[in-house]
């Protein structure tokens, strides 16, 4: 198989977590350089960044200007996911969980986009969520952040198609995936097995996303494979919304 990210120089955001793990692990073996980012202080992280802030940002984009000189790839994987609904969700959590979901996406393809600009054929890819789909009673302020991140990855792809080089931007909506954030969620209710097996149920294929179906799904949209494609939303979800 050819190498489809030979030599791309790509940043992963969240990159310490179970699927920001297996993106960097899949982009690597398809080839690319994987500038792995993360909280300050988490195993493997390249570049510390709190995706909330924007120096940060500005602190990364200069770390990775400095070593390689352009940016080939984005992906906006770091990801909170808080339940609760409407009543029960407190402002604060609210504006964590979207500072995290929404403004980290936001201040990572603005700050990015001067160094895509140095890049050959630049890709953006934005983690949103089968829940950037459709609703959830307990997902209010999740629900609210991936849907965000639907309709940004939209007006990323719009204005990057005027720009030479082209900035393709598209987004990725999973549904439940074998993960640290499905385990927290489990481990959070009464019965965590349980719990994981209602999650299961809930999708037509009988079982969860697995972290390398999602990994590879994101390396074709980095990859010309997938080169007339922006603005879309490629959905992994095992059936969840076709019902």
């Amino acid at each position: 198989m050819p190498r489809r990210l030979d030599g791309a120089i790509i940043l992963v955001t969240g990159a310490a977590g179970t699927l920001g793990s297996a993106i960097s692990a899949a982009i690597e073996a398809d080839g690319g350089v994987v500038v792995r980012s993360d909280l300050a202080g988490r195993p493997g992280t390249d570049v510390a960044l709190d995706v909330t802030r924007e120096d940060d940002w500005t602190a990364a984009m200069t770390a990775v200007s400095s070593r390689h000189g352009r940016l080939d790839g984005l992906v906006n994987n770091a990801g909170v996911v808080s339940l609760g609904d409407v009543e029960q969700t407190t402002f604060a959590e609210w504006r964590r969980v979207m500072a995290v979901n929404a403004d980290g996406v936001f201040l990572g393809c603005k700050y990015a986009m001067p160094l895509l600009a140095l890049g050959t054929r630049p890709s953006i890819v934005n983690l949103s969520s089968v829940s950037g789909l459709v609703g959830g009673a307990n997902l209010a302020a999740y629900n609210a952040s991936k849907g965000a991140v639907r309709l940004l990855t939209k007006s990323v792809a719009l204005a990057g198609a005027r720009k030479t080089p082209q900035v393709r931007c598209n987004s990725v909506h999973p549904a439940f995936v074998e993960s640290d954030m499905v385990e927290g969620i489990a481990g959070a209710t009464r019965d965590p097995a349980r719990s994981k097996e209602r999650m299961a149920g809930d999708i037509p294929l009988g079982r969860m996303a697995r972290p390398p179906e999602i990994a590879e799904a994101v390396v074709w949209l980095l990859s010309d494979a997938s080169s007339f494609m922006t603005g879309s939303e490629l959905v992994l979800d095992g059936g969840l919304v076709a019902r």
